[in-house]
């Protein structure tokens, strides 16, 4: 026996260069049989440097280009609605595209069970590339939409398939600072929006972004699927033809939950809240739970019942939504503020989200490379982060003013986004200790969705609040004792309603004009800002709720179609 033992010594020792590019599923079988766990600096699929280089450099620059999309609008909205005439339904340049994106974002789980992961990357390039060039070429508004929907479902796919691109090609120890480096992607491109579109639109028109981005995100296709190497689950799945793949799909949970998604931010999103829309996705989230947890309807469902109804998941879920909603509020409209309450130019209120999204960066980083060391609970450290996030929104509700000291300000947005970062990698890394390995998959899409959808619900609530108080105030601004009954004039209703859609035609008005614009969008605002401030004080309390228990035991039948049991 001892000899046996150390004939396998030296035969590990003449082959050590051959096993470092030994798959994790060879050395976790091989754990798993000997009864000890896999290394914690062992990445679940082995990858080259140099194909670590060009996976890393184009899931980047996908990443960058679908967050530009999402802050672009707030520096470009005046001069889109003037050209295509949409002024009272600016709204929808950013929901149209965060409701599709928030809506095909809880399929990218699952398709990465059924699909390789390179396949769906190339997908999502693609799909980003086909929104962009229709949205560089609309010349009416419906079709500027329609654009804008398919840009948001290629980039739902990207969103989605993040956090398992690092889960699949990193190490545990390395899982936190490499999440936190996706994060800081994201966080460049959201700033990186509203400032480039912001310089480029007086000089070159806002369809040249677009122009740039199309065929970027085309040549980006085939880098993507040549680069990233099939997965350890890619390998050891059975074959199979694209035909079986495809009847694999949850069709009717997608329907369903998509119809349910849609008809809810679209109510929330219209100037008016339409209850019977809300009945209506309530009604269909019902039944899509329903179709979800009938083995006959969907033998594999989008999200599993035994997952979702996770008190962990669900909560850091909800938790998650609830602070990426205030998050979001403040990032769509920081260059509103710059530019109607402070009379920047575009590109100077593109500037002015500089310092929140290197805090973003910065705290998603930094809590990953110095905290987030090893798989366990972060329980107190969400907890704490979150408190802090409350305050920080809250102090950037008070000092929304037009004399407010701008390094007082940015300070504000500064902490406001460290701590969202911080929290967002915390919380994370939280639900997978509360989880096991071989739902990670599900787990991560599901986290991703649930962010996702913060971002429709925070432009489309957000938005919503922001439109309601800011048309109030203008209406009272605007209204004047000497007309009967209140009634405001056929040329004042135009300016309102010019104003609702153009922040920067706000200066270009004089005298009491100017002031009853800006002091509207202030109140507009501040209460947008105070209510997200109120939110994340709830949100504490939901986290609170995910407890620190150790794995939760998922129901394996639920995640068995997976093909893979995922080792951590």
């Amino acid at each position: 026996m001892v000899n046996d033992e150390e004939s396998r010594h030296a035969r590990a020792s003449e082959e050590t260069p051959l096993l470092a590019e030994t798959s994790i599923g060879e050395i976790t079988a091989s754990a798993v049989q000997n009864g000890y766990e896999s290394d914690d600096d062992v990445a679940p699929t082995h990858i080259s440097r140099k194909r670590a280089v060009a996976v890393a450099l184009a899931i980047m620059c996908l990443l960058f280009i679908q967050a530009t999309n999402i802050t672009s609008i707030s520096t470009t909205q005046s001069d889109i609605a003037a050209d295509l005439d949409a002024f009272s339904n600016t709204t929808w340049l950013t929901s149209s595209f965060m409701i599709s994106f928030a809506s095909l974002t809880p399929v990218g789980g699952r398709l990465s069970q059924i699909f390789p992961l390179r396949s769906l990357l190339a997908l999502s390039s693609l799909l980003m590339s086909i929104g962009l060039l229709i949205t560089a070429a609309a010349k009416t508004f419906p079709v500027f939409i329609v654009g804008r929907v398919v840009a948001g479902l290629g980039g739902a796919l990207i969103y989605s398939t993040q956090t398992i691109i690092v889960l699949e090609l990193s190490s545990k120890k390395r899982r936190g600072l490499l999440v936190g480096c996706v994060y800081t992607t994201v966080t460049v491109g959201i700033a990186a929006g509203a400032i480039i579109a912001g310089a480029i639109t007086p000089k070159f028109g806002w369809r040249s972004l677009y122009v740039i981005q199309s065929p970027t995100s085309l040549i980006l296709a085939p880098i993507l699927y040549f680069s990233i190497p099939p997965t350890g689950r890619d390998q050891e799945s059975k074959p199979e033809s694209f035909k079986n793949k495809l009847s694999r799909i949850d069709y009717l949970g997608i329907l369903t939950m998509t119809a349910a998604n849609v008809l809810l931010l679209y109510s929330l999103s219209s100037p008016r809240i339409s209850y019977a829309y809300v009945a209506m996705s309530l009604a269909l989230f019902v039944v899509f739970l329903v179709v979800e947890s009938t083995p006959a309807i969907a033998a594999e469902p989008i999200v599993p019942i035994s997952v979702l109804s996770s008190r962990g998941v669900l909560l850091s879920g909800i938790s998650s939504t609830g602070i990426m909603m205030a998050r979001w509020a403040i990032l769509f409209y920081l260059p509103v503020y710059g530019i109607a309450v402070r009379g920047w130019s575009p590109a100077e209120g593109g500037v002015i989200m500089i310092p929140t999204n290197a805090g973003f960066a910065l705290g998603g980083l930094l809590v990953g490379w110095i905290h987030i060391r090893k798989a366990t609970s972060y329980y107190i450290s969400s907890l704490v982060i979150s408190i802090l996030f409350m305050l920080s929104g809250l102090s950037v509700a008070i000092l929304s003013t037009p004399n407010s000291s701008v390094i007082l300000y940015a300070m504000s947005i500064f902490a406001n986004g460290f701590t969202c970062g911080a929290f967002l990698n915390y919380t994370v890394s939280h639900v997978l200790h509360l989880t096991t390995p071989s739902s990670h998959y599900i787990v991560t899409s599901l986290i991703s969705t649930f962010r996702s959808t913060a971002g429709s619900f925070g432009s489309a609530i957000g938005g919503g609040i922001f439109t309601r108080v800011l048309k109030s105030r203008l209406e009272e601004g605007f209204s004047d004792s000497s007309y009967d009954d209140g009634v405001i004039p056929d040329d004042r209703q135009e300016l309102i309603r010019r104003l609702l859609g153009s922040p920067a035609l706000v200066w270009q008005l004089k005298g009491y004009e100017r002031e009853s614009a800006i002091s509207a969008y202030q109140d507009a605002l501040r209460t947008m800002f105070l209510t997200g401030a109120a939110l994340a004080l709830l949100m504490t309390f939901v986290q609170a709720g995910t407890g620190s228990n150790p794995p939760i035991e998922i129901d394996e039948t639920d995640v068995s179609a997976q093909g893979h049991e995922h080792e951590d």
